[in-house]
């Protein structure tokens, strides 16, 4: 699913490059940091459950300007964290988590000179990778944020996005046997995995 998903953005992002280089439109790349927070998978069959710990995220943004305000956006974003069992009788050790995000839509603008408020909606897919197993997910996500321009070439970011990962009901991402545990499936609450990002970012312009 991932390298599908990585083609049709190749492709996308090639002839759009094109159309810019023809139009003289404007690139812009964004390191972003920022934290993550929530998301729960509900073990199948069972009243446990794994909470996702809040933790920092990094990633990268890139834009291309196809309106005056309008952008098409490809986000790469990885949050590293833990996840902690629910089982409501014995405390579960922690279990490492890494969930890397990686999506292309586009973001509207509003107007303005120094403040620029946008929305940003995307899609594609989420990694999501434990000690045991990793597995792929389509994804997509909605955000809202302002951007601040003192300078043509310079900017930063500010943003709130909703993520939302749909899993189904076969994954092996946890795998927990013994005397009171034998868990080898997991599926999310409503077969989708929410959590919201606040990040900020270095915006530069060429």
């Amino acid at each position: 699913m991932i390298r599908s998903i990585l083609t049709l953005l190749t492709v996308t992002v090639c002839h759009s490059a094109a159309v810019a280089a023809g139009n003289d439109q404007r690139f812009e790349i964004s390191p972003i940091g920022g934290y993550r927070f929530g998301g729960t998978f509900e073990i199948e069959a069972s009243d446990a459950s794994y909470e996702i710990q809040d933790s920092s995220s990094l990633g990268l943004i890139l834009n291309l300007r196809e309106s005056e305000n309008t952008q098409w956006e490809l986000l790469f974003s990885r949050q590293t964290s833990e996840a902690r069992l629910d089982s409501g009788t014995v405390t579960q050790p922690l279990v490492d988590l890494d969930l890397e995000v990686l999506q292309i839509g586009g973001t509207y603008q509003g107007q303005g000179d120094m403040f620029r408020p946008y929305l940003a909606a995307t899609i594609g897919g989420t990694r999501i990778k434990t000690e045991t197993a990793s597995d792929s997910f389509f994804s997509g996500s909605i955000g809202v944020g302002l951007q601040i321009r003192p300078l043509h070439r310079l900017g930063i970011r500010l943003e709130a996005r909703a993520y939302g990962t749909l899993t189904d009901s076969n994954t092996d991402l946890f795998c927990r046997t013994g005397p009171d545990l034998n868990i080898c499936a997991v599926r999310v609450k409503g077969e989708l995995l929410a959590q919201l990002e606040t990040f900020a970012g270095i915006v530069f312009r060429f």
